[in-house]
């Protein structure tokens, strides 16, 4: 296989490791890297762990870029797991005349009681910053396999959090203590929970940084960004505004509103909060028409980011009312036909299902209906599009109800932090219609 001079050297680096993280920034070919190093690490069984919407992916990458090298086997499927089981166990004579490579979605792997009892494999995490919490029924089957080479890869392995990477470190082979992990690079200072009145860590920035890299490179990791490879195109962030709806304004007072029959009663704080968002996006009539005359305005492909089924449903049928193709990326579906043959086709991709992994750079403009509430999500779904190949100024439109719970989340967004529900909280108590 050609790899790029990046790719290369990212395997040259690594060359010594047996358990190696490819830390590549957001288009620069990490599949390859890692299915390439899998490749010269020459184990007889291989497992690939990923996300539920990239299983057929990888088992496509390997069956297209190493047909002959692997028996490929989708292990969400009950008769391909058997298989892999027997031919690696030598089950009844079963013999593979090629390696074997198995893939499979990390909500499915722990109730596969078989992978927790196999050794001497080569195991390969794809967006390996999933199990950065170790408490997870997932993340703990995952750090209890015995696999011989680890093989992780992700984008943004800690979302900018170093502390977030203390789960990694243990498949890479550094065994720290958490404890010490967190004495050494992370500084905290207590503060109080506004629910339970109990004081609580709170990370507030990091220290020994230049160590901590070192430290890294000594257990394999590699991190790569895009600007240090390729002069990628300008990035331009555009907002566009709506102004807020009077049910939003009584709805964040009252906690209770009844629109076009449905009631919608904010008795928790996570039920407003997701209820506030909504009735800044698809229960707002200003951004869909906002949103009619962005799709008005061009000709060229559009992917348009979402959060809710009911989003979905309104932008369809303007979708439809203006007669564009139409592809969605969701949990239910994963359909790009209409991206790939169609210049002025849309392209709907809700955050959990699309954000991560798609490669969309055949289009430069990205339409954020409504904000995710995750900084992973968000700097990755800016990636789908500003990616090797993309050739063309990228825009990004946010669309914004000025003074609303969407503003607190673009704020938080941009330091690269989640929104919470403590923020909500602290964005109520602020509130003044």
């Amino acid at each position: 296989m050609q790899l790029f001079p990046h790719q290369q050297k990212a395997l040259e680096d690594t060359r010594q490791f047996k358990r190696v993280a490819y830390y590549l920034d957001m288009g620069l070919g990490k599949t390859f890297v890692g299915s390439e190093k899998m490749k010269e690490v020459d184990a007889f069984q291989n497992v690939v762990i990923c996300q539920k919407s990239k299983v057929q992916d990888w088992v496509e990458h390997f069956k297209e870029h190493y047909n002959g090298d692997y028996l490929v086997l989708n292990l969400t499927m009950k008769k391909d797991c058997d298989l892999f089981q027997a031919i690696t166990e030598g089950k009844g004579g079963l013999l593979s005349e090629n390696y074997v490579v198995g893939v499979i979605n990390y909500d499915l792997v722990f109730r596969r009681s078989y992978f927790a009892h196999i050794s001497g494999f080569t195991l390969m995490l794809d967006e390996s910053s999933i199990i950065q919490n170790e408490t997870t029924k997932r993340s703990k089957f995952i750090l209890k396999m015995q696999p011989e080479n680890v093989i992780l890869l992700s984008g943004t392995p800690t979302a900018g959090k170093y502390e977030k990477l203390w789960s990694q470190l243990r498949l890479l082979g550094w065994n720290i203590n958490k404890d010490i992990f967190y004495k050494q690079y992370v500084e905290t200072e207590w503060i109080e929970d506004h629910n339970s009145g109990f004081k609580i860590p709170h990370v507030v920035g990091y220290k020994n940084v230049d160590r901590l890299k070192k430290k890294l490179a000594e257990h394999g990791a590699i991190f790569m960004k895009s600007e240090e490879v390729f002069d990628l195109p300008e990035q331009v962030v555009i907002p566009v505004h709506s102004k807020p709806t009077k049910e939003y304004w009584k709805f964040m007072r009252d906690e209770i509103i009844t629109i076009e029959g449905r009631e919608f009663i904010g008795d928790t704080i996570l039920s407003k909060r997701i209820y506030a968002r909504m009735m800044c996006s698809y229960l707002n009539k200003d951004r869909l028409g906002a949103f009619r005359d962005l799709v008005q305005s061009t000709e060229d492909r559009m992917i348009v980011f979402y959060n809710f089924n009911d989003e979905l449903d309104v932008l369809l049928d303007v979708a439809i009312e203006l007669e564009k193709p139409v592809s969605i990326v969701n949990g239910q579906r994963k359909d790009l036909d209409a991206f790939e043959k169609n210049e002025d086709s849309i392209t709907f991709v809700q955050y959990q299902a699309g954000a991560m992994g798609l490669n969309l750079q055949k289009a430069n403009k990205v339409v954020y209906f409504s904000l995710t509430d995750r900084s992973e999500l968000f700097e990755q779904s800016k990636k789908r599009v500003h990616r090797i190949g993309q050739k063309h100024t990228c825009f990004y439109y946010y669309m914004i109800c000025p003074g609303t719970v969407e503003e607190d989340i673009l704020r938080t967004l941009e330091q690269r932090k989640d929104y919470t529900d403590e923020l909500f909280k602290a964005y109520e108590e602020s509130f003044n219609p």
